[in-house]
């Protein structure tokens, strides 16, 4: 057996879809966009680091400084900062106006054995470099991240050549991971806004997709809801019908005989002739049915129906559906007594529809006749909020009005005005 959650979790998840595909598609978009920000930046930085590394180790000062130094000391007696303070001395200045113009950490000049001559701090000066890169002092290039004496750092490492072309030293040139990270973050910052606005027309968007997706749904459980009403309507004219057709059996059977007397008195039975106080006998066969079926409904809500029509001719299927509903309104409002008043005058329809329930709440009565909206618990399955709905259409295609008040009985009133098809 289908479960009877699985329509509604259906439809949940159809309202819910467009938020979360909406969602995802953002997360997607702000994590390709860091991505691509962040590989922006570190591509940036590299040929930054790289191309002030080879700038320096190209220009001719830097070149015949550590020439001239090549001799201070060999990989078993390496150089010390005494040994190269005249070259610190000329080549330091260089490296800290390199460093502050290209917006990198440090710019260290090195000689052939790794020495540090250049570094932003004194006490690294006439120091070995860690991470010394035999294979750039052996002519290669390098570009990487390398943890140092200040850190990890993105770093370019390029050999100084002689006029001779022999190897002089190196040129390292680095950038804090940390200020890669920082340049990022000041990225991402930016894309910030961006990202609330993308979040906004999506939540915007998918609200609008959603409440056109809630429409539908709304306008289909209208309809289903009609159709079930129609049905339960067609049910109880039909057996009204078979009943009126045994009934014209019998009376058929009985003046066949030649029983007059009997076929009258089985007649006032079943259907009284009318009086001052009751003219109902005389009714047309659709308004006879909706009498009935309207009194039997009425009756299972703890109502009773009274009815006085005046018609020059049948109630149409738009007229049942007004009286209809209107009096089942009354009835599961918490009505005890409900009245239906309609007269027939050339083309044109008037009726009203009172009882005794509690009345229209004056705070609600411009509301009432709106789809969907009801003050009464949904105990049937098929929803609350659509006869009245209804019966406001029906009365407006028809160039009609219907309005609300107080009844004589206590409770509410409805009047309607409309044309006959």
């Amino acid at each position: 057996m289908t479960s009877p959650l699985r329509p509604r979790t259906v439809r949940l998840l159809l309202l819910v879809l467009p938020s979360v595909v909406g969602l995802a598609a953002l997360s997607a978009t702000v994590a390709v966009a860091m991505d691509v920000q962040e590989r922006t930046i570190r591509e940036a930085t590299a040929e930054r680091v790289m191309g002030v590394a080879q700038s320096i180790a190209d220009l001719e000062d830097v070149r015949a400084t550590l020439s001239a130094v090549t001799d201070a000391g060999t990989p078993a007696d390496l150089a010390d900062a005494t040994d190269l303070a005249a070259a610190t001395a000329a080549l330091q200045p260089l490296a800290e106006l390199v460093a502050a113009s290209a917006g990198v950490y440090y710019v260290v000049i090195t000689d052939d054995e790794g020495v540090r001559i250049t570094h932003p701090s004194a006490s690294e000066r006439g120091v070995q470099v860690e991470t010394t890169n035999a294979a750039v002092l052996a002519g290669e290039t390098f570009l990487g991240t390398e943890r140092g004496a200040s850190g990890p750092s993105l770093r370019a490492k390029v050999p100084v050549r002689a006029d001779d072309g022999g190897i002089v030293g190196m040129v390292a040139v680095g950038v804090l991971e940390s200020s890669i990270a920082e340049d990022r973050d000041h990225a991402l910052a930016g894309l910030l806004p961006w990202g609330i606005g993308a979040l906004i027309v999506a939540t915007l968007a998918s609200s609008a997709l959603t409440a056109a997706v809630e429409r539908r749904f709304r306008r289909a459980d209208v309809v289903a809801a009609e159709n079930a009403q129609m049905a339960r309507t067609t049910a109880a004219l039909r057996e009204q019908s078979h009943e009126f057709r045994t009934r014209l059996h019998v009376i058929h059977g009985l003046v066949s005989r030649g029983d007059d007397a009997a076929a009258l008195g089985y007649i006032e039975d079943v259907v009284p002739v009318r009086s001052a106080e009751s003219r109902e006998s005389d009714a047309e066969p659709v308004a006879e049915a909706t009498m009935h079926a309207v009194r039997a409904e009425l009756l299972d809500l703890g109502a009773q129906a009274e009815f006085d029509l005046v018609l020059d001719g049948d109630l149409d299927e738009g007229a049942v559906s007004v009286v209809t509903n209107l009096c089942r309104n009354a009835g599961e409002a918490g009505a005890t007594r409900v009245r239906c008043v309609v007269r027939g005058e050339g083309g044109r329809l008037r009726g009203a529809v009172e009882d005794d329930g509690p009345g229209v709440d004056p705070r609600v009565a411009g509301r009432i006749f709106g789809q969907g909206f009801s003050t009464k618990v949904d105990s049937t399955g098929f929803g609350r909020g659509y006869g009245l709905d209804l019966v406001r259409r029906t009365v407006t295609s028809r160039g009609g009005t219907i309005e609300v008040g107080p009844s004589s009985l206590g409770g509410a009133r409805f009047a309607f005005e409309m044309e006959r098809v």
